[in-house]
């Protein structure tokens, strides 16, 4: 499967916001965004103005990049979305987010949602017992998703658990840190997502 392999910081810039995709070197000095607050490129400092379609589509690629979505699977997100009753933005980006890599990521069991991707695929979580390497895996409530106990014992692992009790996990999210496990209590409320999204915008370029 296709994925992007170039530099993650060029995103950020390109987006104009931190979107967090290097874990630590995000909250350090050595951030891109911070050094550069422009996009890349050699035209970087001296684009126009947007327009309203333009805004649209940076909403977009910005919402696929935080996740890491391709352009066919967050098309098939958006239209499940659509089917569903409510909000349809509010549909999508809960969906996004009870992905299994993106649960992963908010509990603290891993640095960034990229390296959450990774984990899953190479088989180091179980969901209620069960080996599951699929990152894109919905998870449901009450559905539990545990580091395996193998993978438990790599000096990888014991770096982020040990990381992981001084980031807090979110409300709808149930974290034990002593036994490797998190729980998914509820689907989180819209003002408890904190991607830096408007996906009004997202519905609107959809819409055309």
């Amino acid at each position: 499967m296709a994925r992007y392999t170039d530099p993650v910081c060029r995103l950020c810039r390109r987006e104009g916001v931190k979107l967090f995709l290097k874990g630590e070197r995000c909250y350090s000095d050595k951030c891109a965004i911070d050094r550069r607050a422009y996009p890349p490129g050699q035209h970087g400092q001296g684009r126009k103005r947007a327009s309203e379609y333009g805004l649209q589509l940076r909403e977009k690629q910005k919402a696929r990049r935080v996740y890491g979505v391709l352009e066919k699977q967050f098309r098939a997100y958006y239209a499940e979305a659509a089917r569903r009753k409510g909000i349809t933005g509010d549909a999508l980006l809960r969906m996004l987010e009870m992905r299994l890599d993106n649960v992963v990521f908010r509990l603290g069991f891993a640095a960034s949602r990229a390296e959450a991707r990774q984990l899953v695929k190479h088989g180091h979580f179980d969901v209620d017992g069960k080996r599951v390497d699929i990152p894109s895996y919905q998870i449901k409530v009450n559905q539990v998703v545990t580091v395996s106990e193998k993978s438990a014992s790599s000096p990888r692992f014991k770096e982020l658990l040990e990381a992981a009790e001084s980031r807090t996990a979110p409300a709808w999210l149930e974290r034990d840190i002593p036994t490797r496990q998190g729980k998914v209590l509820r689907v989180p409320a819209r003002e408890e997502i904190d991607a830096p999204v408007t996906e009004q915008l997202i519905i609107e370029y959809y819409s055309r």
